[in-house]
């Protein structure tokens, strides 16, 4: 009885932590979804080793954890963004970002605050490269946008072409021809700013939610049942070297934690005697590979990219924790000294909002009742 009490409070708990920041990625998933042209997102995040680079560099100082970059990275990719350069922002944007780096340095101390969001770069850039090697499967969304041009295409090359029937060439061509210069239809006018937002807003509430919930729900199960039932100890008494670092990446894998909200717990496995390189592993792995994100990739990218994502995420936060624990050793530094106490990011009313927000997007009929005579 105690162990369901306490995963229905660690449920609860973990929902509230990650409703704010899920909320923020499905807002700015939505404006990007009006307001940046597809077009743009293929010139820069297309093709290319350098679109690696610039989604790398994009993702780490956007304040959104493992959640809330799932709706970003998802329309992204589905606006033209390359898998490499999406899987690049997906490793880069929950590893750090401006809010984690401040409160890195107030927990943790300046050391963890300039190397880890140059480990989180550089890891997303090599996860970026080694995903360019796979065979990356094509979306619905990109294949109806494709077969939708390529019939356009066709309807405006055989409306134009020259071999028409008498009877089409006898009409007056002003009337039944597309290659006219001029149009009887009215001009289209542009929407204005309040309209483009709320078509961004509708379009995040409705059919992003609709696309992230299952995964969003499985992963916080799935960090619940770990925070519950897997012990601290079991960490604690391998404290540090390869071996801790496996272990931790594999109860990493299904925990749904955000860079921010890692760093705290870091700070406790610190205290408590894993070294830091071993806790950096958490908060490299923690937020970037959690089984709601790893549900995305497979299925906008295909289980090529999962494969290399997952590997690319594991050896590169090894490496880097491994290098860490090499200087803190090297250079005799005292990451204790620098730790301080931490404290509560944001309200817990606030958090509490937004999980109940969430869970009314999520469910349909609640939805539409109120979006219909609203949107």
């Amino acid at each position: 009885m105690d162990y369901v009490y306490l995963f229905i409070q660690n449920l609860v708990t973990l929902t509230n932590e990650a409703s704010p920041w899920l909320l923020l990625g499905l807002l700015i998933a939505g404006l990007m979804k009006v307001w940046l042209p597809s077009q743009l997102m293929s010139k820069h995040l297309g093709q290319g080793k350098l679109a690696i680079v610039k989604a790398a560099l994009i993702g780490a100082p956007l304040p959104l954890c493992s959640c809330g970059v799932i709706p970003v990275a998802t329309e992204l990719r589905r606006s033209g963004a390359s898998a490499p350069a999406t899987s690049s922002f997906l490793v880069a944007t929950p590893e750090t970002g401006v809010d984690s780096v401040s409160v890195s340095y107030a927990l943790l101390g300046p050391l963890f605050a300039i190397y880890r969001p140059i480990a989180a770069i550089s890891s997303a850039i090599l996860t970026g490269l080694l995903v360019t090697t796979a065979k990356v499967q094509t979306t619905k969304t990109q294949t109806t946008k494709t077969q939708t041009a390529n019939a356009s295409s066709a309807a405006k090359s055989s409306c134009c072409s020259s071999t028409q029937t008498k009877a089409e060439q006898t009409k007056p061509a002003a009337k039944t021809s597309c290659c006219g210069t001029k149009h009887n239809s009215p001009t289209v006018k542009t929407s204005s700013v309040f309209e483009k937002t709320r078509q961004g807003v509708h379009y995040a509430a409705t059919k992003l939610v609709d696309d992230i919930i299952l995964w969003l729900s499985i992963g916080l199960l799935f960090a619940t049942i770990v925070r519950t039932f897997i012990p601290e100890s079991l960490l604690l008494s391998y404290g540090s070297g390869l071996p801790a670092m496996l272990l931790m990446i594999a109860i990493s894998i299904p925990m749904y934690i955000c860079a921010t909200a890692s760093t705290p717990i870091a700070a406790g496995f610190i205290l408590a005697g894993i070294s830091p390189g071993t806790a950096l592993v958490f908060m490299m792995a923690g937020p970037a590979t959690n089984i709601s994100t790893l549900g995305v990739i497979k299925t906008e990218m295909g289980a090529a990219v999962l494969f290399r994502y997952l590997v690319g995420v594991g050896l590169s936060a090894i490496g880097f924790g491994l290098l860490l624990d090499y200087l803190v050793t090297l250079f005799a530094i005292n990451i204790g000294e620098q730790m301080q106490h931490s404290h509560a990011l944001l309200p817990s009313s606030f958090n509490h909002a937004c999980s109940t927000l969430l869970v009314f997007l999520s469910i349909k009929p609640l939805r539409s009742k109120l979006f219909n005579s609203v949107f």
